[in-house]
């Protein structure tokens, strides 16, 4: 595909601290060349990824494997804890949404304020009708207390690359012109691990059902996986042994959740972080966005 960049889409990326060499009114999204900005970023958030070994690897589809049933870890029963609600894979939306919001199945329910089920556009009593589906890691202390993912200097970040591909987020009133809300946003954890520490296996195997679901009523056309334990989570029954493989090994490559095309880039807490990879984090856009069947549905 081509991508036509506009002098507000180079502002967004100039934002995200990428620098396009050059900018011809119309440029093909695989021969889009960018480097980083000189200028550093001092903000430093609550929480971001480790570094991971990233070397850039040309795109590819990755080639079809034999599903592996990976083992679902155990939690560890407390006081006050309940078993997950019951046919979360036959529920419609806004009882998927009552289920998260009343969830107690892991020892996350005791320190939440809020659950994060995710944003996109209002819909009424049906999943909303979306293109893209962005999955990040866990919530964090902001998105704890707003009930939102993406919230804080990682969410401004995320925004402003939603914008450099036109898009935004879809509960956001201000419409922009030519820009679409067919996106919902969402975290593989729907509670903020206590101190923004890593999820637990147990508790990503707790969260998956309800993300499964997401994904089967959303009926996304393209997946967004944002950072290690996003990408884990989506990809442990077609990768071998993903869990030891580096984020940087999974990018590049197109893979499938449930039907749905899957491209792996970094978390923005860790672009923020880590300013030399945001130019990684825009070719990974650019494979996305080529995949995608459809980039932009008319708002």
């Amino acid at each position: 595909m081509s991508l036509d960049l506009d002098k507000r889409q180079r502002a967004m990326l100039r934002e995200m601290g990428v620098r396009i060499w050059q900018a011809p009114p119309v440029v093909a999204a695989s021969d889009l060349s960018v480097a980083m900005n000189s200028v550093a970023n001092h903000v430093r958030p609550s929480r971001a990824e480790a570094r991971f070994d990233a070397e850039p690897q040309r795109p590819q589809v990755a080639a079809a494997r034999a599903p592996q049933a990976a083992p679902v870890p155990t939690v560890a029963r407390a006081p006050g804890l309940q078993p997950r609600p019951a046919g979360i894979e036959l529920m419609a939306w806004p009882a998927l949404q009552a289920a998260v919001a009343g969830c107690r199945a892991c020892a996350l329910c005791t320190s939440r304020k809020n659950t994060v089920f995710g944003v996109g556009p209002v819909a009424g009593d049906a999943a909303p009708a979306v293109d893209w589906l962005i999955v990040g890691e866990a919530p964090g202390e902001n998105e704890d207390i707003a009930g939102e993912p993406f919230v804080g200097q990682a969410g401004k970040l995320l925004d402003n690359m939603l914008l450099a591909m036109r898009l935004q987020r879809g509960n956001d009133d201000a419409a922009r012109p030519g820009v679409a809300k067919n996106i919902f946003i969402t975290n593989v954890l729907k509670c903020r691990p206590p101190a923004n520490r890593n999820p637990d296996p147990a508790e990503v195997a707790q969260c998956a059902p309800y993300l499964k679901r997401q994904v089967e009523l959303l009926q996304p056309k393209i997946i967004l996986a944002l950072g290690k334990f996003a990408a884990q989570s989506l990809l442990q029954d077609s990768v071998p042994e993903v869990q030891k493989i580096p984020l940087g090994k999974l990018r590049g490559q197109v893979h499938n959740y449930l039907g749905v095309p899957v491209v792996v880039s970094y978390h923005p807490a860790y672009l923020l972080r880590s300013l030399g990879d945001k130019a990684k984090a825009w070719d990974d856009l650019c494979l996305a966005m080529s995949v995608a069947p459809t980039v932009v549905r008319s708002a």
